[in-house]
């Protein structure tokens, strides 16, 4: 039987009392099970953080000696215990190292899924798909009207911009996913990247996931106009509003991100509306619950077929 109290939300975040720990918390607690390492998901102060080696050591990149206290790491499809909960990681393609979380109970089995992602992405893991009885998913973009462009196509865009170019994008995940795009669909392209992006590169590395062709940022080098491209962090981008010689992006999935209405660069690292929909024929859940945006879409294209229940 499917327990509605399975998981529920509280001050901490998402809690499963049935093993007594957190999933994704937004408080420092005592047993956290991580998904992956952006900071809305992973905060620093746990007394035992469950995660992948990746996202244990990205956090340790982050954090530092504040990260948590210990860190239990697992591989993809290694089962382990929280008091009578079954949990085993599943790679959910979002960043290197992030993971969907399936939770096995009294016959009935939970999939966490983090933040996920079906675009192919050559800087992490693919998704990998699991079934369970039920899917509690992110809802970031879950509106029938939303349909993210193919990135290979977002990215040639560059090739029709001569000048140096400021590219924004979030530090970890997104940055060394533009870094491989650009290298692989704009050889021409000479890029740069940002203090803060360098040693988040080198994770990547070290587990074995080269981001492709790139240098640290030299001043001096944008002064030329050379087809440089500088990958900055959203505080560096915000900072150069005044920069002149080059032409400002900033890479998301958000419209509202985009530095202009000439020239957009959409590129998400989260399910649309049909990634969502493929989610569900592949995990074939009786129920689903959703989080982390308007799940009311989902709810009224299920109706007749799937219950779907909006955590709150």
């Amino acid at each position: 039987m499917i327990l509605d109290d399975f998981i529920v939300i509280n001050d901490n975040g998402l809690y499963c009392r049935y093993g007594d720990f957190y999933l994704d918390s937004k408080q420092p607690v005592e047993k956290a099970v991580i998904s992956h390492a952006h900071g809305d998901h992973a905060v620093a102060g746990n007394k035992t953080a469950y995660c992948t080696e990746v996202t244990a050591d990205l956090m340790l990149l982050r954090y530092g000696k504040t990260a948590s206290k210990v860190f239990e790491t697992y591989k993809f499809h290694e089962m382990f215990s929280m008091g009578e909960v079954k949990i085993t990681l599943i790679s959910a393609g979002h960043i290197l190292g992030s993971a969907q979380v399936l939770m096995e109970y009294q016959g009935i089995k939970y999939l966490y899924t983090g933040d996920y992602k079906v675009q192919p992405d050559d800087t992490c893991e693919p998704i990998d798909w699991v079934q369970a009885d039920v899917l509690i998913t992110e809802t970031t973009f879950a509106n029938p009207a939303t349909q993210h462009p193919d990135p290979v196509t977002e990215i040639k865009k560059l090739n029709n911009i001569k000048s140096n170019i400021l590219l924004g994008a979030y530090a970890l995940g997104k940055s060394q996913r533009l870094i491989k795009l650009i290298s692989t669909w704009c050889p021409q392209k000479k890029i740069l990247v940002h203090h803060k992006i360098m040693p988040i590169n080198l994770v990547y590395e070290k587990h074995g996931f080269s981001p492709g062709k790139y240098k640290i940022y030299e001043r001096k080098l944008m002064k030329q106009q050379d087809e440089f491209v500088y990958i900055v962090p959203p505080f560096t981008f915000d900072s150069y509003f005044k920069a002149t010689g080059v032409k400002r992006l900033f890479a998301s999935g958000w419209k509202n991100l985009q530095a202009n209405e000439n020239d957009t660069l959409y590129i998400s690292d989260h399910v649309d509306w049909n990634d969502i929909l493929q989610c569900v024929n592949f995990v074939k859940p009786k129920q689903v619950w959703t989080l982390h945006g308007d799940g009311t879409h989902l709810k009224e294209h299920f109706k007749d077929s799937i219950v779907v229940k909006l955590l709150k």
